[in-house]
């Protein structure tokens, strides 16, 4: 078994690097693809991370994604780089500890749709303070940040989103969110603070998605609320997540490779009709792939193991 992981670990450096070396190698097209597939996989892992094992489908990505990106719009020339992201990481934090401390208690359709509701009230508060206080809608973003830096920066998050995500589902943390996904009433008997455990988790989520946004906000030049706060991320990612199985961490990853392949298809083949094909192939993820490509392999192996040690005994 050490041997296997010496061999996993060993392959997963030789990919890391050769993955930090692709932006020297591919034009600036294929480029463009990678940082797009970077983004929504951390961004599919991070909503995993959370709705994973809490079992709550969240649909505010859009909200801390959009917030990321107007944090480097406003302060992007007048601060250093790093300066900005960490206050973007700060106001982030903060945003998701109020939210999840007051709308954690809601669970099923209503938080489904209280965090649908959020996305769209940060969008009008947005375009109200523009229109009203800077007099103006949207912001040009100038910072000293090329496409190879971008994809250098989502690179070394989506390290991290692993890295923190094998960390925390080896942690009691992960083991009390486990405990609440599958029954919240048993996790309160058992001594587990329900609501710090979700909160915490939730806010670890965020923070990732707040990052891509800024991160990503210079790849645009031009960022108005439309742009930002636009509501088809957080349905992608949600359907990225389920696709591949958000109760692995690795399984989201499994879904955002292949569907921001096809989105990028559709966006460029179908630009009018991209929007409905998404949601019928939401539907049939769904239907078809309940438990995501993991679960079906899981059913597999869960029904080959026990053929293999029925010929092993009659061997």
């Amino acid at each position: 078994m050490s041997a296997m992981r010496l061999a996993a670990a060993l392959a997963a450096c030789v990919g890391l690097a050769v993955l930090a070396l692709l932006p020297t190698y591919v034009d600036a097209y294929y480029l463009a693809l990678a940082i797009g597939l970077l983004q929504f996989t951390v961004l599919a892992t991070a909503w995993g991370l959370f709705s994973g094992p809490t079992r709550y489908v969240s649909l505010a990505t859009t909200a801390f994604f959009g917030v990321g990106a107007y944090t480097v719009a406003v302060l992007g020339e007048l601060l250093p780089w790093p300066v900005v992201l960490l206050i973007a990481t700060a106001i982030g934090a903060v945003m998701a500890v109020i939210v999840g401390l007051s709308t954690l208690r809601l669970s099923g359709l209503h938080f489904v749709i209280f965090t649908f509701g959020l996305a769209e009230l940060i969008r009008q508060l947005v375009i109200w303070f523009e229109v009203n206080k800077s007099r103006v809608l949207g912001r040009y973003v100038f910072v000293d940040i090329t496409q190879k830096d971008i994809y250098w920066q989502l690179l070394v998050l989506a390290v991290a989103v692993f890295v923190i995500g094998w960390l925390i589902a080896r942690s009691r943390l992960g083991f009390a969110l486990r405990i609440i996904g599958e029954d919240e009433t048993v996790a309160k008997h058992c001594g587990i603070n329900v609501t710090i455990a979700k909160v915490t988790l939730f806010t670890i989520s965020a923070v990732f998605m707040t990052l891509v946004g800024a991160i990503m906000a210079p790849r645009w030049t031009y960022i108005e609320p439309s742009i930002a706060f636009n509501a088809t991320i957080s349905f992608e990612v949600v359907i990225m997540a389920l696709l591949g199985g958000a109760h692995r961490l690795w399984g989201p990853a499994l879904g955002a490779i292949p569907l921001t392949l096809l989105f990028e298809f559709l966006a460029a083949r179908f630009p009018t009709a991209s929007t409905l094909i998404m949601g019928v192939i939401f539907l049939l993820i769904v239907y078809a792939l309940p438990a995501g490509v993991v679960g079906l392999w899981d059913n597999f192996r869960r029904q080959w193991r026990p053929q293999r040690i029925e010929q092993g005994a009659k061997a």
